[in-house]
């Protein structure tokens, strides 16, 4: 039993009411806070293999804004990328999102064009392409690129990289 004078514990609830108001008003403040200053994220490119597929934003850039020579190169060297693993006879498909379609874009493998730039939201290509000295493979493994250009027909310009590692299945 309380010793509380009647109705003094239900001013006691109110204060505890009132402070989980001002606390939880308080933390959607806060979140809504960190959301505004977090990045808008980038559209993604995804690799398919059978069922298999990886999704990624973008590796670099991303945002509409074309990037520099020496950030290219530099993305273009990254090893810190999803892999997934290709047997030769699989078909690989390539897709993104209608925004970077829009822009038009390219596959490229260990940093040389492969495709020409389409503006379709996907593109197939034969596994065995990734593994054949002929198209500039080395060894088990392929550094593959989505290349998003800057909207015009042939132009030399990215916007966003998507680097991927395609692992060759024995």
């Amino acid at each position: 039993m309380t010793t509380l004078p009647r109705g003094t514990a239900a001013i006691g609830h109110g204060v505890v009411r009132r402070r989980r108001a001002v606390a939880a008003a308080g933390a959607v403040s806060a979140g809504l806070l960190l959301l505004s200053a977090c990045d808008q994220p980038t559209p993604m490119g995804t690799v398919t293999v059978g069922s298999d597929s990886v999704s990624s934003e973008a590796t670099c850039g991303g945002h509409d804004k074309v990037l520099e020579n020496a950030e290219i190169q530099k993305c273009l060297q990254d090893d810190d990328v999803d892999s997934i693993t290709v047997n030769p006879d699989d078909t690989v498909r390539f897709g993104v999102d209608p925004e970077v379609a829009d822009q038009r874009w390219t596959i490229l493998m260990n940093g040389q064009q492969l495709t020409d730039d389409t503006d379709n939201t996907y593109r197939t290509v034969p596994g065995s392409v990734f593994f054949n000295a002929q198209y500039g493979a080395q060894g088990d493994s392929t550094l593959v690129t989505i290349k998003a250009g800057d909207g015009k027909d042939d132009s030399e310009e990215a916007t966003g990289l998507w680097s991927f590692k395609l692992k060759k299945d024995d």
